[in-house]
């Protein structure tokens, strides 16, 4: 029997139970050195998955004209930021890439035409969070990047297509910040959320819940408190990328629900 479209595309990889998929607000970059509740968190649910063939990652850190998805075998580790301690850009995450998962990836999307990346590699929104979550470095791990020419739905679309890969043990995890205002920290406020951030950040939870992704994807209708939690929205869309996935009875858990320095959620999203 000839194999379908799809059977084709994803044939490398052992058909499995539907994998999981994640939000994950990533915070700080010094999270990938600590060891604080959210760390643990990540810790816990690297655990408790089924550990999966590969890993796509959808970060905030990694926007391009076009789309793109890492093609190299060795991707290299991106230290993406400035004023951290030397410890934080000594860290390397050697995990592996997967070429035949980029080509696969590419092949699974219509809606643009996926370009192969042999420069990009990992940076702090995928390996901050994935080296906690697996810290031996022996899953192979591929980004897919954000077309910042694009808007909202078409990330979104476009993500739904790569619905396939969770049935090949595949974890597709988007990392961003559903709540990201830099300009407005308090560094002062460890611990806690404005009263926009809060009012925000409650907003997207019972729309996820109700699985209103119509009314995310147009979040620019949501409010003044949504303005300000989302000044620029590089690191709300890889939540779209994670909501696109979610079949309609599938659960849904918040972990790591919690503000820091008044204008960051922590929020993030299990799916399955």
């Amino acid at each position: 029997m000839k194999l379908s479209h799809l059977e084709n595309i994803t044939k490398s990889f052992d058909t499995t139970e539907t994998m999981p998929v994640l939000f994950v607000g990533h915070g700080s970059p010094m999270n990938a050195i600590e060891n604080n509740e959210f760390t643990k968190a990540w810790q816990t649910m690297g655990k408790s998955l089924p550990k999966p063939n590969a890993i796509v990652c959808i970060s905030a850190h990694w926007e391009t004209k076009g789309t793109y998805v890492t093609a190299m075998g060795k991707p290299q580790t991106i230290h993406d930021f400035g004023g951290f301690p030397k410890a934080l850009f000594d860290v390397q995450y050697a995990a592996p890439g997967n070429t035949e998962l980029a080509k696969e990836t590419k092949k699974l999307i219509t809606k643009a035409d996926v370009g192969m990346d042999e420069r990009w590699g990992l940076d702090h929104g995928a390996w901050s969070v994935i080296k906690v979550m697996y810290p031996d470095a022996d899953i192979p791990v591929i980004q897919l990047s954000l077309d910042y020419n694009q808007k909202p739905q078409f990330h979104y679309d476009l993500a739904k297509e790569l619905a396939p890969l969770r049935k090949k043990g595949v974890l597709i995890l988007g990392s961003g910040n559903m709540v990201h205002n830099l300009g407005k920290l308090d560094w002062n406020n460890q611990e806690g959320g404005f009263d926009w951030a809060q009012t925000a950040n409650e907003k997207f939870k019972k729309l996820i819940l109700a699985n209103d992704h119509s009314a995310l994807i147009n979040y620019r209708n949501l409010g003044r408190e949504v303005e300000l939690a989302i000044p620029t929205p590089e690191h709300y869309l890889p939540l779209l990328y994670s909501l696109a996935l979610k079949t309609q009875n599938e659960e849904v858990v918040f972990f790591n629900d919690k503000y820091v320095m008044g204008s960051l959620s922590m929020t993030s999203v299990k799916i399955g």
